[in-house]
């Protein structure tokens, strides 16, 4: 008896538990179901979207960090803000919408079809009276009679009815605009296509590689064809999207797939041989179309064909799309001028070098070997149109103490790279080449130049820019070197050289004392000696020493006098300073065999903005200015390589989303019932409208058809 109840009792509890689980997974698949976790998701997908809005993805891990400093770059790392779309807790959220939606299209999709179908005849006489929109008439003709001319007319009127007997009497079912359930159906499946589609062609192939697969980006330098098999990905890779710079002449069989550590490897089932790269320009310089002429080599058949692409004419190979994406330099060959920019040594020694590659910085500067320094060829552009219309005011109303980036130098904000902005036509010019650089020393320190090949007409006068910045995240401050009478930087170099001499620069103190006083004055020799002593101090003072030099150093040096005496102290200064570099220009003129120049307007404006100059090129911080001499141009094509099998999965989503939305917007679905039964001496008619949307369009409806069948109704009676 005992086990009896026993085995009852544990039958019952186990009823118990599978009714409870039951419920429980009956309670999940309702939240996952309803709307409202549904519009949490969509919500929390839209922060996460527009995060990835904000924040560039993909970049450099070291411009994230120089952005947001090492804490917050780390904060950020935790969460993969820098790849967003790609992250886990993303990916998951994208996850649960496709399943959320998916089961909200499974339960109520059979009730829509089923409704759809329905006609709704099981409505009761009092639930029509107590419709808002109806009406009732009475009618001395049949009732089988009214019933086809009613029918008629619906027909007439584009709505479907079915016409059922019952309770005595007679019920015309009508609807019209069923289809508006399509929409809800089909908007709720182009959103989980959509989304399935985008999945295909995102990064989740190289994920599960990654995870499953063993495979690994590669982080380091070396030929492609030597990179381990784990850092390549296969053929078979579903979905991929890389890119490839070939020069002209070269070929390539890969594609790069950038990582956040490094690069994935792709292959491809073709090699890519550009035969030629074409870019025309409009007439303001800018370029309006660049094109690869491409030979395709398949390695399955070892067939070749060759191609067109385009910026918007893809070559579409084997599933795999090939896009004209861009164009960089493929190596171009460069010959240069290094012209010293310490001591007091001016010959400048040639130096070559190629695209993408490293030059040792050879020669000998002040006694200091430079073989420990090398240049890394970063970049050569063989036009640059610039938008030279002049903008704000001159930045060299300064004072003396600002430094290399404000004054004497042009924030060219104002000169470069604004031709895309809004210019007008005659603002935009050609430059001509410009090369870019790095230095770099012994110890793996490394500041960035740009320099351009010819003379730039800047705020009146034609200058040499010479660009430096510390990091790849600041803007370039340009040292503005003036052109002489041949249009060189030689006699700036010369007078830099010079500066540097002691020698000379006793000289030229003497010189100058010797010139600006007259021999006839009293106490002539002394006055001389001590004119002498003064702009032999103001030259040294401008020369300066390892701390600090130019305009900086003179603005020191005028701190030490009463503030009431500085004005007067400072005009007084200047005027010797350039006596003074006036005689010390045509005495190292003098030294390498010229004659004197005349002194007048021109070469004053010349010594003026040399002076400036001077005073900036103590903040260069290169031994060498390098001057580009001739170039020999090599051009490259970046395609970008893509594979989206997911593409067509999502035109087909949303071609389902614009027909959904059609449906539910413009197309209203509307139940009409009229109930005809006799009364004993007649037919009495009651006529009921129902739509999901009440609109004014609705209520005309309903007047208009009031109308209409209430006609009917009178012909019946006649």
């Amino acid at each position: 008896m005992d086990n009896k109840i026993d085995a009852e009792l544990a039958t019952t509890t186990a009823g118990i538990h599978i009714n409870t689980r039951k419920v429980w997974l009956a309670d999940a698949i309702e939240l996952l179901s309803s709307m409202r976790f549904a519009i949490s998701l969509l919500v929390m997908i839209a922060i996460g979207a527009i995060i990835g809005t904000i924040v560039k993805q993909n970049e450099p891990i070291p411009n994230y960090i120089n952005q947001f400093g090492p804490f917050w770059f780390e904060v950020f790392g935790k969460f993969s803000l820098y790849s967003v779309y790609s992250a886990w807790w993303f990916m998951l959220l994208v996850g649960i919408l496709v399943v959320s939606t998916s089961l909200c299209i499974i339960r109520n999709t059979p009730k829509m079809l089923k409704d759809m179908r329905s006609w709704r005849e099981n409505v009761r006489e009092q639930s029509l009276r107590n419709f808002r929109h109806k009406a009732e008439w009475h009618s001395s003709g049949a009732r089988s009679i009214l019933t086809n001319g009613l029918t008629d007319h619906l027909a007439r009127v584009g709505y479907r009815f079915k016409v059922v007997e019952k309770d005595g009497g007679t019920l015309i079912a009508a609807k019209q605009g069923a289809a508006n359930k399509w929409g809800y159906i089909f908007a709720h499946s182009a959103i989980v296509i959509i989304v399935i589609g985008a999945m295909l062609d995102s990064e989740m192939p190289i994920h599960f590689q990654q995870w499953f697969m063993g495979k690994v980006p590669f982080d380091g330098n070396g030929i492609i064809a030597n990179i381990p098999e784990k850092h390549r990905l296969p053929l078979a890779n579903p979905t991929f999207r890389g890119n490839t710079m070939i020069p002209e002449g070269a070929s390539s069989d890969t594609a790069i797939i950038p990582q956040q550590t490094g690069v994935f490897i792709q292959d491809l089932p073709f090699t890519i041989r550009l035969k030629k790269f074409t870019i025309d320009f409009y007439s303001t310089g800018m370029p309006k179309l660049f094109a690869s002429d491409v030979e395709i080599i398949d390695h399955e058949t070892g067939k070749s064909f060759s191609s067109t692409i385009k910026v918007n004419q893809p070559l579409i190979y084997k599933g795999i799309a090939v896009y004209q994406s861009s164009f960089e330099d493929g190596g171009s060959r460069l010959k240069l001028s290094a012209f010293p920019m310490t001591g007091a040594q001016q010959k400048p020694f040639e130096i070559a070098g190629e695209v993408g590659s490293t030059t040792a910085l050879a020669g000998s500067i002040s006694g200091q070997n430079n073989n420990d320094m090398t240049i890394e060829w970063s970049g050569f552009r063989p036009f640059n149109v610039e938008n030279m219309a002049r903008n704000g005011a001159d930045v060299r109303a300064a004072n003396a103490k600002q430094t290399f980036n404000e004054q004497f130098s042009t924030d060219l904000n104002k000169h470069l790279g604004s031709a895309g902005k809004n210019a007008n036509n005659k603002d935009l010019k050609n430059v001509g080449p410009s090369v870019q650089y790095k230095l770099r020393d012994k110890t793996g320190q490394a500041r960035e130049f740009s320099n351009y090949m010819q003379s730039t007409l800047v705020d009146g006068d034609y200058m040499f820019l010479a660009g430096t910045r510390d990091s790849p995240a600041d803007q370039f401050r340009y040292l503005r070197i003036p052109a002489d009478d041949n249009d060189s930087v030689n006699e700036w170099m010369r007078l830099r050289a010079a500066m540097n001499n002691p020698v000379l620069r006793e000289a030229a103190a003497q010189r100058y004392a010797a010139r600006a006083m007259s021999s006839s004055l009293p106490n002539a020799k002394q006055l001389q000696a001590q004119l002498a002593e003064s702009a032999k101090k103001s030259l040294n003072i401008f020369v300066g020493d390892s701390k600090q030099a130019g305009f900086v150093a003179i603005s020191h040096f005028l701190e030490q006098i009463p503030a009431a005496d500085q004005a007067k102290a400072a005009d007084v200064f200047m005027k010797i300073l350039n006596g003074s570099m006036w005689d010390l220009w045509q005495l190292a003129r003098a030294q390498d065999g010229l004659p004197e120049l005349e002194l007048d307007e021109k070469h004053a404006r010349f010594l003026q903005l040399a002076t400036g100059a001077m005073s900036d090129a103590y903040f260069y911080g290169a031994p060498v200015y390098l001057q580009l001499k001739n170039f020999e141009e090599v051009k490259a094509s970046v395609l970008q390589v893509t594979r989206s099998p997911g593409k067509k999965v999502v035109y087909l989503g949303c071609l389902l989303l614009v027909l959904g939305v059609f449906s539910m917007f413009y197309i209203r679905e509307r139940r009409l019932w009229i109930w005809l039964k006799d009364d004993g001496d007649g037919t009495a008619i009651l006529m009921a409208l129902s739509s999901q949307r009440k609109t004014l369009d609705f209520e005309k409806e309903f007047e208009q058809l009031k109308i209409q069948l209430g006609q009917i109704v009178n012909l019946g009676h006649a």
